[in-house]
């Protein structure tokens, strides 16, 4: 029985990241997949992920060429004139230049003291330190993600409860939605300095 449940702990996660991939690589290739096989008369599994990726590096090169610059502003022009569309579009805009953008937002991982008599910390990313315009001082945004999920809340705290933590953010992010289960690297440091 013993056997039996490390083999089941050995392939279940290999068997399942296997699955996911594979749903994803269908799901991509499947986007083009009817119109391909129209065009060229024949089936090529992997086509339709190989002109998506391709697609997306022309439009992210032409994206940072002068050439993009009035088509930018054209369309930030047109959101500024429909509120929902705006609001849902620099929402998302926000939220992918958080994680891949030129200004990622989860870089600098911090660990926050929620209660000074039991010391219960909280691991977190601190996204903002400046809070005038809320018209809050002393305090800072920190996101705190969810384990076992791809979401998380946003806190505002004294950033004095706040300590930077001198970890890979991508390694914090892993430990955080792992729920400690993906444990650290022997060689990193934990602890950093009080948020002033």
């Amino acid at each position: 029985m013993n056997y039996l449940l490390q083999g089941l702990l050995f392939i279940a996660p290999l068997g399942i990241t296997a699955y996911i991939v594979y749903l994803l690589f269908t799901f991509i290739d499947g986007l083009l997949n009817d119109t391909l096989e129209q065009w060229l008369g024949i089936a090529i599994p992997g086509l339709g992920i190989v002109i998506i990726v391709a697609f997306l590096v022309l439009i992210g090169f032409l994206g940072q060429t002068f050439l993009a610059r009035p088509f930018k502003i054209l369309f930030a022009r047109l959101m500024k004139r429909i509120p929902l569309l705006k609001v849902i579009y620099s929402a998302f805009n926000d939220l992918f230049s958080a994680f891949v953008g030129k200004e990622k937002k989860f870089s600098q991982p911090v660990i926050v003291t929620i209660n000074e008599a039991s010391q219960i910390e909280k691991l977190g990313f601190l996204t903002e330190t400046d809070l005038e315009e809320l018209g809050v001082k002393d305090k800072v945004a920190v996101y705190f993600p969810h384990s076992y999920n791809f979401s998380g809340e946003l806190f505002i705290v004294p950033s004095s409860n706040v300590r930077t933590v001198d970890v890979n953010p991508a390694d914090m992010m892993k430990f955080i939605v792992s729920a400690g289960v993906a444990g650290w690297h022997k060689d990193e440091p934990v602890d950093g300095e009080v948020i002033s």
